[in-house]
This record gives C-alpha cells, structure tokens and sequence, in this order.
C-alpha cells in the first residue's frame, strides 16, 4: 500500500461532549455534528484521549515537535498572545525538526489551512517549518468576518504576505482545503501523498455565526465576547465547521482518495465557557479532565476497523508521532521523541498499553499525572488523588486514604518534572477574563 494521505482537522477549545458520537445533545440549530460523527461511525473513537496542554499554543507546540510542550521557551507563555509580535523568543524555532518538516524529507507535499499561534515572522512561520503553503491566521484568535487580531490588526495570511478575502473564516477555511485537495489529487494518485493540516479557529470566540456580520463593531472592542454569545450560537458555530468537514470529505471520495486517507479529528484543548464537558468538571486552562481530556477520532478505511472504540490513553503528541511513522518520516536523534506511535491501537482497537500522561501549567500552579485508571492532581496548595475508572467527574479525593499511592504519583511527577526545563519567571499566563466577568464554573 503507498503512504496514506494525512488530513489532520483540529477544532479550537471544543468540549469534550459538544459532539453527538461523544453524547452531545440537539440544540436550537439541531445536531451540530453530523458529519464528524460520520468520521467516526467509519472508523475509531477514542475515549481517553488528551490534549497536551488546556491551552491552545503549547498544545501546538506539541503537536508539531512530537515533544513535551515544556522543551521550548514559547510553549511556556499560556499561551502566547498577540502582544508578542515581533518577539524572535516566543514561536517554533524554524531550526526545530517538525512533523510537516520530516513529512516533507519522507516526500509529501504539506500544507497548514488555517491556525498557526506559533509565532511570528519575520523570526517565526509555518513555512519556515515544514510547510511548503500556509493559508490562515498567525494569532491565537480573530474576528470571524473583519480577520482582525486582538489587537485590530488585520490577521490573514497567504504565505507571509497578508490576504484580504471577504468571507466568515471557517467557510473560507473549509472551501481553501478542498481546492488544496483538488490541487494535489493527481500527486497522490501518482504516490506523492499530501499531509494537510485543517485547523479550524471554531467554536473560539468571539460566538459569530454565519449570520453575524452586524455584530462585528462591537467584538472588535474585545475580542474575548464577555458580553455575548449563548449555547446556541455555539453549537452552530460547530455545525458551520462540521459543515466545511463534509466539503473535505466529499473532495476526497470525488478523486477517489478517500479509502487511503487518514482523517484525525481533535481539539485543542477543552471547551470553554458555553462547551459542554459532560461528565467532565472544568475547562480550558485547567487540568482538571475537562480541561484536556478531548474527542480523538481517526477514520482510514483501509486500516481501521469501522465503528471501533478505543479506551487507549493518548494525548496530542502521540497522534503526531503516528502520522510521523505512517508517513515513513525518521526522527531528528537530536530531538528524540517524547510521543508514542498508535499505529497498533489503529490496527486492532483491542490493544491497549501502558501510557503514563504528564502536565504543568504555570496558572495556578498545577499539576497533573495520569498513570492507568489513577490521577494525581495539584491545584494551588492542594493535591488530589482520583480514580477515574469509577470517579471521572474527579469528586471523590482519595489523597487522605490512600497517602502512599499519592506519595508515589507525586514522587513520579516530580522525577518527570526535573527532566523538562523550570518555568520561567517571565512566563506570562493570560486568562481573558475572571470572576468578575462570570461565576467559577
């Protein structure tokens, strides 16, 4: 069999039950996730799947080095914001092997659509790593109709000249993809496959619909939204980028490349503050479970058995460290890989192996450590022990019945912990709002 094609779709602080294969429930606009659910009635659904961090760019960071986060100076911001344009400190240091970078030497043609939040040029890019095209926006987050930044610049991009296009951004994304497809159909019938990296900036704020271009004088003040939004909008901001997720789904069956490519759907982090994280407690910027336990679905017809589950513990870097074998791509020995290949989870959905999941944020101090059905927790001052093979939701601390199993995990992060780098005194955490904006979930 050649190489597959690789279309990686990463949604934008989705919750873990916003879909409706992950129980998602019907909403005004009703089922927002038709045709991810087709994804993943075709092939797997991972159950216990993680992102590598509960915040967009260290998450990202991840996913491109096939690293712990923590080894850069940039993942360290949480996460990094648009303030830092201009900074040759805060990005992905072109110099750094990446999965689109060893992917390119492997043969495939690489594209980023959408998302970078890795940096900026001139000192930073996707196409200074790895990407042979890059469409999309270099921020964490931007009006959907103005393509403007936080900070009201413009925030479009093709390449690193910037591009001005009418259009509400997870359409423009979406149809920007399927041309990229139809553009290298011939290449992948002739055995150059593609990787394509789909990273939506949906359900981010701020909460526009399709139908929402009026609303846009008054986001530009704040793009965070505090003041607007509601479930439904939404879960039809989600429904719009399911939409754009047929248009790919549909290009690939029409060249006749869907039975050798592997689709893997994610987020990137845990939902926000209209998500749903059902049975999950938090969200993103906490490492609480629905801070960063996210959907995982892979569909490849050739390879994977269709409508399997899988209960196999994972996070971002593993599925890069995947798509890095499948596509024949070697490692840099310089930067060996802290991800995991899945490749034999995809095979045979029974199989199942131990997989010990790290995390640190900077905000409020926390820490966490998943090893088999146990958790370690610290938030702050206090430290949590959890079983969540009969406790997910994460409300039963056995710390105080169980103190030498907590002795062990915390003695277990903290040996982890001294072979990443410290967090630095200049890592700036950046919430969007507090308390003051809403009650603490």
């Amino acid at each position: 069999m050649n190489k597959p094609n690789i279309v990686f779709i990463v949604s934008d602080d989705l919750g873990y039950a916003d879909l409706g294969c992950y129980g998602g429930r019907e909403s005004e606009c009703g089922a927002a996730s038709l045709n991810i659910d087709r994804l993943a009635a075709g092939g797997i659904r991972f159950t216990q799947g993680y992102a590598n961090s509960p915040v967009c760019s260290p998450t990202r960071f991840a996913i491109m080095t096939m690293r712990y986060q923590y080894r850069l100076r940039g993942a360290l911001d949480e996460p990094i914001s648009s303030a830092s344009k201009g900074s040759t400190v805060l990005g992905l240091p072109p110099e750094v092997p990446t999965l689109p970078s060893l992917l390119r030497e492997s043969g495939y043609n690489t594209a980023l659509i959408g998302k970078w939040h890795l940096g900026y040029p001139p000192a930073f890019g996707p196409q200074r790593s790895g990407y042979d095209e890059f469409f999309g926006i270099m921020a964490g987050g931007v009006d959907y109709f103005t393509h403007c930044s936080g900070r009201g610049d413009h925030d479009l991009y093709q390449g690193e000249n910037e591009h001005f296009e009418v259009g509400y951004i997870t359409d423009i994304f979406s149809k920007r993809s399927v041309n990229y497809i139809d553009r290298m159909a011939d290449d992948a019938k002739a055995g150059k496959p593609f990787f394509l990296s789909l990273h939506y900036t949906a359900p981010h704020w701020p909460w526009e619909t399709r139908d929402d271009a009026h609303i846009t004088p008054e986001v530009a003040k704040n793009l965070f939204h505090l003041d607007g939004g509601n479930i439904h909008s939404y879960r039809k901001m989600i429904q719009h980028m399911d939409e754009g997720i047929g248009w790919v789904m549909d290009a690939l069956r029409q060249h006749g490349l869907e039975e050798n490519t592997l689709v893997v759907f994610t987020s990137d982090n845990g939902g926000e503050r209209f998500s749903d994280n059902w049975p999950l407690v938090g969200g993103k910027m906490d490492l609480t479970e629905g801070g960063i336990r996210v959907p995982w679905i892979a569909r490849w017809p050739a390879v994977i058995p269709t409508g399997s589950t899988s209960t196999q513990h994972c996070m971002s870097m593993d599925w890069a460290a995947t798509m890095l074998a499948l596509g024949g791509g070697q490692p840099d020995p310089k930067y060996p890989l802290d991800g995991v290949s899945l490749l034999t989870v995809l095979c045979d959905p029974t199989q199942h192996f131990e997989r010990p999941l790290y995390w640190r944020m900077n905000h409020r101090q926390q820490r966490a450590l998943r090893v088999g059905d146990w958790k370690y927790l610290k938030v702050d001052a206090s430290e949590y022990l959890f079983n969540l093979s009969a406790d997910e939701r994460e409300r039963a601390n056995l710390a105080n019945r169980m103190p030498e199993r907590l002795q062990q995990m915390r003695e277990q992060w903290l040996q982890w912990n001294a072979t990443v780098p410290p967090i630095p005194q200049d890592g700036i955490v950046s919430l969007g709002y507090s308390t003051k904006d809403m009650p603490q979930r």
